[in-house]
């Protein structure tokens, strides 16, 4: 997989293991998440980036950088997936990462192969965003603590309904841009 990945939170235990484990996964380069000025910078060289968040002891601690990579201008960072490694997953976490438009959580531990398959669900499929004034991130209606209500209707006001696939070659294609309006 012609993949970059940027390992987000510690480096020490947690993350060091994400990054071992990123590297047995095919990721190249690996490298420690540093703000975004760096990872544009390798999105010119690798079409494809990943954030992968070692476990923390506050899920919420992760949120200015999910919304700094949610709410970039680029669209080769805002539409990167974005997965959460946790050791013990709860609901409340969950809920907290597909608020912050995580694309998903998995438990720890998982193999390499396993992981592989994970990732794969990324790539080359279709993908359905959502924008609204205060979440952009994966359609999440149906799963386990999304939003309260659906985008669609929300209370009246503008979102937008973006449908894309990611590539390792190209990496990620906007195929639809739909602004809709609920009143």
């Amino acid at each position: 997989m012609k993949a970059s990945a940027f390992v987000v939170g510690p480096q020490e235990l947690a993350g060091a293991a994400l990054i071992q484990l990123a590297l047995e996964a095919g990721f190249d380069p690996v490298q420690p998440y540093r703000g975004l000025a760096k990872a544009e910078a390798q999105a010119h060289e690798t079409p494809l980036l990943f954030f992968l968040c070692a476990a923390v002891a506050d899920v919420a601690s992760l949120k200015p950088m999910a919304d700094a990579i949610r709410f970039s201008p680029s669209r080769k960072l805002r539409f990167s997936p974005l997965i959460y490694f946790a050791r013990k997953p709860s609901t409340d976490n969950i809920k907290a990462c597909i608020n912050m438009g995580f694309d998903d959580v998995i438990a720890l531990p998982i193999a390499a192969e396993q992981l592989t398959t994970r990732i794969g669900r990324q790539i080359g499929t279709l993908q359905i965003y959502y924008e609204t004034a205060t979440y952009f991130g994966p359609d999440r209606r149906e799963r386990i603590g999304g939003a309260e209500t659906d985008p669609r209707r929300g209370g009246g006001g503008e979102f937008h309904r973006i449908e894309i696939i990611r590539s390792p070659e190209t990496g990620v294609d906007v195929l639809k841009d739909d602004l809709q309006m609920v009143l």
